[in-house]
């Protein structure tokens, strides 16, 4: 190769390694802000945001290189079993997770959390229309009055809600519930016995809550788990961007829709 061959190649290579060295403190910004949690494809929608138009393969040669490892894992669905009541009543969701209307059908589980060397329970309501975390509440007993407490924590009208879809768990039936239910005039819905497809958006919420909020976090004792767990749900109702909403928050989503149909 020419003297001056191998110049413009190493002034081409110089600038290439120059502007990925530029892309770099972005990709990693970006990271961070996820709280260590997007892969190359939300990445990739926040880098556009900023006017760089960078492609995955480059994003994920970039992330390699910096050692940066998302927590974030796509939810998988496992069969499992767990006590369940055997009510007669049936899947009026069947499945319909997109809906167009706010706060009408909300879905809703329960997932644990280490709190010291205690067990504790996180219980999330969520809304179909946008997927935002509606209401939410935690404590040491999985029973109906932490559900309840759920209901409680919901800061719009409750008569908006048409249908509450859950699994079969027992916390999910008895009076306590069944009364509150009865009192705003919202249908019950319940997965058929063992299929937790039937319950999909909310296992995949609570999938995404163990992935970026409980694992790898210590939470010395309850007040803390509240203070850390209402932080976190302003997070992912704000910030965190969903696929399902095209790339959108919840709330942003809730936004552009209204604007709209205004």
């Amino acid at each position: 190769m020419t003297s001056y061959k191998f110049q413009e190649v190493l002034i081409i290579e110089t600038k290439e390694r120059s502007a990925e060295d530029d892309i770099t403190s972005d990709v990693i910004d970006v990271f961070q802000a996820s709280r260590q949690n997007y892969g190359t494809r939300k990445i990739k929608v926040e880098l556009k945001k900023r006017d760089l138009i960078v492609s995955r393969r480059r994003i994920g040669r970039i992330m390699q290189e910096q050692g940066l490892v998302s927590a974030y894992t796509l939810a998988q669905f496992k069969p499992h079993t767990k006590s369940c009541n055997e009510s007669e009543q049936k899947n009026e969701l069947n499945r319909e997770f997109n809906q167009e209307e706010e706060m009408t059908v909300i879905v809703s589980d329960l997932t644990y959390v280490r709190v010291h060397q205690k067990w504790y329970y996180v219980c999330v309501f969520v809304d179909l229309f946008n997927r935002e975390i509606v209401g939410f509440s935690t404590g040491p007993n999985k029973g109906a009055l932490l559900v309840y407490r759920a209901f409680a924590s919901i800061k719009v009208d409750l008569r908006k809600i048409q249908l509450f879809h859950t699994d079969r768990g027992n916390e999910f039936k008895n009076k306590l519930i069944d009364d509150a239910l009865e009192t705003f005039h919202i249908q019950r819905s319940l997965s058929m016995k063992g299929c937790p497809y039937d319950n999909a958006i909310a296992e995949a919420t609570y999938k995404i809550i163990k992935t970026e909020f409980v694992k790898g976090n210590y939470f010395e004792n309850i007040d803390q788990l509240k203070l850390e767990l209402n932080d976190y749900v302003h997070w992912f109702n704000h910030i965190l961007i969903n696929g399902t909403l095209g790339y959108l928050s919840p709330i942003e989503y809730k936004v552009k829709y209204f604007k709209l149909i205004a």
